[in-house]
């Protein structure tokens, strides 16, 4: 459906629930968020739907909006969600009933009655932007969770999915106005003492393949029981492997449990990230995608350079 059509049908909505997916990061809950806020200046009532896996970095942003124990909706809405497998469990009441997916990811699976699917936005909140634009103004208050989801899915509007579309919606988000030194400082270039330190770890036992164009780098479980790091701690780090120069693939492996393993890829024109992930039973975007494998971290390394290998010809 389009922009005007998704809108139309949220304004038709009330009781509105918001899903976001596993392991929440700042699009997910910041469309989520920004689209809550807009639904409530139209008189309706909305929430986001519990997920357990919001990390102090994000909850700032979705606790205003976060439902009441016991709040049941009347229509559910996901937001930067490609497949159901990515909704937490909390929200499996909800799986099989969402009226309505608004998403940007190419593997995005359609399971929704509705869907508002644009793979060119840069970011969930791009999308988001344009379908609150026909629902209400866009007071400073809505344009800072759209800020949180359309700068961190572009890495502060650094990497490659950035376009002229992002910093124009940028721009008019700036123009409610919005001060965001504060949410870049945080986001940004701020790192806890114990993220700096895995980092360190992660960079001193990467392994170079492929000629040194594929680098990987680890988390594993004990590291952090070892250095006690939260999930804030672990955010982002999947985009240090990517620093490394004269790479074009950098793969990240955070050992979830003792066999299961959380696969990151940033990748370069060489390697199309979301067909690699595909072969691992995940998706995402060409330059960055990941999958959730059951295995030791030594077995789902072979197998994320074994896919590699198959979408390179290499």
């Amino acid at each position: 459906m389009t922009v005007t059509q998704a809108a139309q049908r949220l304004s038709a909505m009330d009781r509105v629930g918001l899903l976001t997916h596993v392991r929440p990061d700042g699009d997910t809950i910041g469309s989520a968020a920004a689209l809550c806020l807009a639904l409530r200046a139209q008189g309706k009532e909305a929430y986001l739907l519990p997920n357990p896996e919001i990390t102090s970095t994000y909850l700032p942003y979705a606790a205003p909006c976060l439902a009441p124990e016991g709040w049941q909706p009347e229509q559910v809405v996901s937001v930067d969600v490609a497949v159901p497998g990515l909704l937490p469990e909390s929200a499996a009441p909800y799986a099989g009933n969402i009226a309505l997916a608004i998403d940007h990811h190419p593997s995005h699976s359609y399971f929704a009655a509705e869907s508002l699917v644009d793979a060119s936005a840069a970011a969930c909140g791009e999308i988001v932007y344009e379908v609150i634009r026909c629902l209400t103004p866009i007071t400073p208050a809505i344009a800072l969770p759209l800020y949180v989801a359309i700068s961190t899915d572009t890495g502060c509007f650094a990497y490659s999915n950035t376009t002229a579309r992002t910093h124009a919606i940028a721009a008019a988000l700036l123009e409610t106005p919005l001060d965001v030194s504060g949410v870049n400082k945080a986001l940004f270039r701020t790192k806890s003492r114990v993220r700096l330190q895995m980092e360190a770890h992660m960079a001193a036992h990467m392994e170079l393949y492929d000629a040194d164009r594929v680098v990987v780098m680890t988390i594993p479980l004990s590291l952090r029981r070892e250095m006690g790091a939260t999930d804030a701690d672990i955010e982002e780090l999947s985009s240090l492997a990517a620093l490394v120069e004269g790479t074009d693939c950098a793969v990240t492996l955070r050992e979830l449990d003792e066999s299961t393993v959380k696969v990151s890829l940033r990748t370069g024109p060489r390697v199309n990230a979301t067909e690699v992930c595909a072969r691992l039973g995940g998706g995402g975007h060409r330059a960055a995608a990941g999958a959730t494998v059951h295995g030791t971290l030594d077995t789902v390394k072979q197998a994320v350079l074994a896919a590699v290998q198959e979408v390179t010809g290499g």
